[in-house]
Protein backbone atom coordinates (compact mmCIF):
# COMPACT_ATOMS: atom_id res chain seq x y z
CA UNK A 1 0.00 0.00 0.00
CA UNK A 2 1.06 3.58 -0.67
CA UNK A 3 1.65 5.80 2.36
CA UNK A 4 -1.37 7.90 1.34
CA UNK A 5 -3.63 4.89 1.94
CA UNK A 6 -2.67 4.70 5.62
CA UNK A 7 -4.45 6.69 8.32
CA UNK A 8 -2.61 7.66 11.50
CA UNK A 9 -4.23 9.17 14.61
CA UNK A 10 -2.05 11.19 17.01
CA UNK A 11 -3.31 11.74 20.57
CA UNK A 12 -1.34 14.08 22.84
CA UNK A 13 -2.29 16.95 25.15
CA UNK A 14 0.70 19.06 24.07
CA UNK A 15 -0.16 21.10 20.97
CA UNK A 16 3.49 21.57 19.96
CA UNK A 17 4.08 17.81 20.05
CA UNK A 18 0.99 17.19 17.91
CA UNK A 19 2.12 19.83 15.42
CA UNK A 20 5.64 18.38 15.24
CA UNK A 21 4.47 14.79 14.78
CA UNK A 22 1.70 15.67 12.37
CA UNK A 23 3.98 17.77 10.17
CA UNK A 24 6.66 15.09 9.85
CA UNK A 25 4.23 12.21 9.27
CA UNK A 26 2.18 14.15 6.71
CA UNK A 27 5.41 14.94 4.84
CA UNK A 28 5.67 11.21 4.13
CA UNK A 29 2.21 11.19 2.56
CA UNK A 30 0.23 9.61 5.41
CA UNK A 31 -3.28 10.78 6.30
CA UNK A 32 -3.18 12.26 9.80
CA UNK A 33 -5.80 13.31 12.37
CA UNK A 34 -5.08 14.58 15.89
CA UNK A 35 -6.78 14.68 19.29
CA UNK A 36 -5.84 16.47 22.52
CA UNK A 37 -6.91 13.83 25.04
CA UNK A 38 -8.07 10.23 25.33
CA UNK A 39 -11.80 10.91 25.28
CA UNK A 40 -11.49 13.02 22.14
CA UNK A 41 -9.12 10.43 20.68
CA UNK A 42 -11.69 7.64 20.92
CA UNK A 43 -14.34 9.79 19.22
CA UNK A 44 -11.96 10.78 16.42
CA UNK A 45 -10.88 7.14 16.00
CA UNK A 46 -14.50 6.04 15.48
CA UNK A 47 -14.91 8.54 12.62
CA UNK A 48 -11.40 8.35 11.14
CA UNK A 49 -10.87 4.56 11.37
CA UNK A 50 -7.04 4.77 11.60
CA UNK A 51 -4.60 1.99 10.81
CA UNK A 52 -2.24 3.21 13.56
CA UNK A 53 -2.89 5.17 16.76
CA UNK A 54 0.00 6.90 18.55
CA UNK A 55 -0.91 7.73 22.16
CA UNK A 56 0.78 9.83 24.79
CA UNK A 57 0.64 8.22 28.25
CA UNK A 58 0.21 11.26 30.51
CA UNK A 59 -2.92 13.16 29.43
CA UNK A 60 -5.80 14.92 31.21
CA UNK A 61 -9.38 13.63 31.07
CA UNK A 62 -8.25 10.09 30.22
CA UNK A 63 -4.63 8.91 30.12
CA UNK A 64 -3.12 6.83 27.33
CA UNK A 65 -3.27 3.53 29.22
CA UNK A 66 -7.01 3.83 29.87
CA UNK A 67 -7.60 5.07 26.32
CA UNK A 68 -5.82 2.05 24.89
CA UNK A 69 -7.75 -0.27 27.15
CA UNK A 70 -11.09 1.26 26.09
CA UNK A 71 -10.16 1.15 22.40
CA UNK A 72 -9.38 -2.57 22.68
CA UNK A 73 -12.87 -3.13 24.07
CA UNK A 74 -14.36 -1.80 20.82
CA UNK A 75 -14.49 -4.66 18.25
CA UNK A 76 -13.42 -2.49 15.30
CA UNK A 77 -10.22 -1.51 17.15
CA UNK A 78 -9.36 -4.92 18.58
CA UNK A 79 -6.42 -5.36 16.21
CA UNK A 80 -5.64 -1.79 15.09
CA UNK A 81 -2.00 -0.88 15.74
CA UNK A 82 -1.53 1.14 18.94
CA UNK A 83 1.79 2.50 20.16
CA UNK A 84 2.73 4.79 23.03
CA UNK A 85 4.92 7.84 22.55
CA UNK A 86 5.99 9.17 25.92
CA UNK A 87 8.88 10.58 27.90
CA UNK A 88 8.19 8.07 30.68
CA UNK A 89 10.61 5.19 30.33
CA UNK A 90 9.98 3.34 33.59
CA UNK A 91 9.29 -0.38 33.30
CA UNK A 92 5.90 -0.07 34.98
CA UNK A 93 4.70 2.27 32.20
CA UNK A 94 5.67 -0.22 29.53
CA UNK A 95 4.10 -3.12 31.40
CA UNK A 96 0.87 -1.16 31.95
CA UNK A 97 0.83 -0.22 28.27
CA UNK A 98 1.27 -3.78 27.05
CA UNK A 99 -1.29 -4.98 29.58
CA UNK A 100 -3.76 -2.59 27.95
CA UNK A 101 -3.03 -4.12 24.55
CA UNK A 102 -0.39 -1.81 23.05
CA UNK A 103 1.74 -3.07 20.16
CA UNK A 104 4.80 -0.91 20.67
CA UNK A 105 6.36 1.71 22.92
CA UNK A 106 8.40 4.67 21.70
CA UNK A 107 10.28 6.98 24.08
CA UNK A 108 10.51 10.69 23.32
CA UNK A 109 12.22 12.85 22.35
CA UNK A 110 12.59 11.02 19.05
CA UNK A 111 14.16 12.21 15.79
CA UNK A 112 11.72 12.56 12.89
CA UNK A 113 13.56 10.07 10.69
CA UNK A 114 13.55 7.48 13.48
CA UNK A 115 9.85 8.04 14.15
CA UNK A 116 8.96 7.65 10.47
CA UNK A 117 11.10 4.52 10.27
CA UNK A 118 9.25 3.01 13.24
CA UNK A 119 5.86 3.93 11.80
CA UNK A 120 6.68 2.39 8.42
CA UNK A 121 8.07 -0.75 10.03
CA UNK A 122 4.92 -1.28 12.12
CA UNK A 123 2.59 -0.73 9.17
CA UNK A 124 4.67 -2.95 6.91
CA UNK A 125 4.61 -5.82 9.40
CA UNK A 126 0.88 -5.43 9.96
CA UNK A 127 0.24 -5.40 6.21
CA UNK A 128 2.42 -8.48 5.73
CA UNK A 129 0.55 -10.27 8.49
CA UNK A 130 -2.80 -9.43 6.86
CA UNK A 131 -1.54 -10.65 3.50
CA UNK A 132 -0.52 -13.98 4.98
CA UNK A 133 -3.94 -14.44 6.51
CA UNK A 134 -5.69 -13.86 3.20
CA UNK A 135 -5.75 -17.48 2.08
CA UNK A 136 -8.20 -20.34 2.30
CA UNK A 137 -6.40 -22.08 5.12
CA UNK A 138 -7.17 -19.59 7.88
CA UNK A 139 -7.84 -22.13 10.65
CA UNK A 140 -5.01 -23.91 12.42
CA UNK A 141 -5.62 -26.54 15.06
CA UNK A 142 -2.81 -27.03 17.53
CA UNK A 143 -3.20 -28.88 20.80
CA UNK A 144 -6.47 -27.91 22.54
CA UNK A 145 -6.90 -24.63 20.63
CA UNK A 146 -7.93 -23.52 17.16
CA UNK A 147 -6.33 -20.38 15.74
CA UNK A 148 -8.29 -18.30 13.24
CA UNK A 149 -5.60 -16.34 11.40
CA UNK A 150 -8.01 -14.11 9.51
CA UNK A 151 -10.13 -12.95 12.46
CA UNK A 152 -7.31 -12.88 15.04
CA UNK A 153 -9.28 -15.27 17.21
CA UNK A 154 -8.37 -18.25 19.34
CA UNK A 155 -11.02 -20.87 20.05
CA UNK A 156 -10.58 -22.82 23.28
CA UNK A 157 -13.24 -24.97 24.93
CA UNK A 158 -15.74 -23.66 22.35
CA UNK A 159 -15.09 -20.08 23.48
CA UNK A 160 -13.79 -17.44 21.08
CA UNK A 161 -10.99 -15.30 22.49
CA UNK A 162 -10.04 -12.08 20.69
CA UNK A 163 -6.35 -11.25 21.17
CA UNK A 164 -4.46 -7.99 20.60
CA UNK A 165 -2.27 -8.15 17.51
CA UNK A 166 1.08 -8.74 19.24
CA UNK A 167 -0.28 -11.42 21.57
CA UNK A 168 -1.78 -13.15 18.55
CA UNK A 169 1.44 -12.95 16.53
CA UNK A 170 3.44 -14.27 19.48
CA UNK A 171 1.06 -17.22 19.88
CA UNK A 172 1.13 -17.85 16.14
CA UNK A 173 4.93 -17.92 16.14
CA UNK A 174 5.26 -20.30 19.10
CA UNK A 175 2.50 -22.63 17.93
CA UNK A 176 3.89 -22.79 14.38
CA UNK A 177 6.46 -25.32 15.65
CA UNK A 178 5.20 -26.99 18.84
CA UNK A 179 7.90 -28.25 21.24
CA UNK A 180 10.55 -26.10 19.55
CA UNK A 181 12.23 -23.64 21.89
CA UNK A 182 12.24 -20.09 20.50
CA UNK A 183 14.97 -17.87 21.88
CA UNK A 184 14.10 -14.37 23.08
CA UNK A 185 15.99 -12.92 20.12
CA UNK A 186 14.00 -15.06 17.67
CA UNK A 187 10.76 -13.92 19.29
CA UNK A 188 11.75 -10.25 19.21
CA UNK A 189 12.70 -10.49 15.53
CA UNK A 190 9.70 -12.63 14.59
CA UNK A 191 7.04 -10.56 16.34
CA UNK A 192 8.41 -7.02 16.66
CA UNK A 193 11.01 -6.98 13.88
CA UNK A 194 14.76 -6.51 13.87
CA UNK A 195 14.56 -2.71 13.72
CA UNK A 196 12.07 -2.34 16.57
CA UNK A 197 13.50 -1.72 20.03
CA UNK A 198 11.27 -2.61 22.96
CA UNK A 199 11.86 -3.11 26.66
CA UNK A 200 13.45 -6.25 28.06
CA UNK A 201 10.22 -7.30 29.78
CA UNK A 202 8.02 -6.95 26.70
CA UNK A 203 8.02 -10.68 25.89
CA UNK A 204 7.40 -11.64 29.52
CA UNK A 205 4.35 -9.36 29.71
CA UNK A 206 2.85 -10.81 26.52
CA UNK A 207 3.53 -14.38 27.64
CA UNK A 208 1.83 -13.66 30.95
CA UNK A 209 -1.22 -12.26 29.19
CA UNK A 210 -1.45 -15.32 26.93
CA UNK A 211 -1.21 -17.66 29.92
CA UNK A 212 -3.98 -15.75 31.68
CA UNK A 213 -6.25 -16.34 28.68
CA UNK A 214 -5.17 -19.81 27.54
CA UNK A 215 -3.91 -21.41 30.75
CA UNK A 216 -0.41 -22.00 32.07
CA UNK A 217 0.13 -25.39 30.46
CA UNK A 218 0.41 -24.40 26.79
CA UNK A 219 3.48 -22.15 26.94
CA UNK A 220 6.52 -23.32 28.84
CA UNK A 221 9.51 -21.29 29.96
CA UNK A 222 12.94 -22.70 29.18
CA UNK A 223 15.17 -20.87 31.64
CA UNK A 224 18.00 -18.94 30.08
CA UNK A 225 16.78 -19.68 26.56
CA UNK A 226 13.20 -18.69 25.76
CA UNK A 227 9.75 -20.21 25.39
CA UNK A 228 8.03 -23.12 23.68
CA UNK A 229 4.45 -24.12 22.86
CA UNK A 230 3.39 -27.51 24.24
CA UNK A 231 0.64 -29.18 22.21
Amino acid sequence: MENSNYKILLVDDEADILEFLSYNIKKEGFQVETAGNGIEGIEVAKKFQPHLIILDVMMPEMDGIETCDKLREIPEFSDVLITFLTARSEDYSQIAGFDAGADDYISKPIKPKVLISRVKAMLKRANRSNDKSGNLNNLMEVGPITIDKERYLVIKDQEELSLPRKEFELLLLLSSRPQRVFTREEIYNGVWGENIIVGDRTIDVHIRKLREKLGDSLIKTVKGVGYKFVD
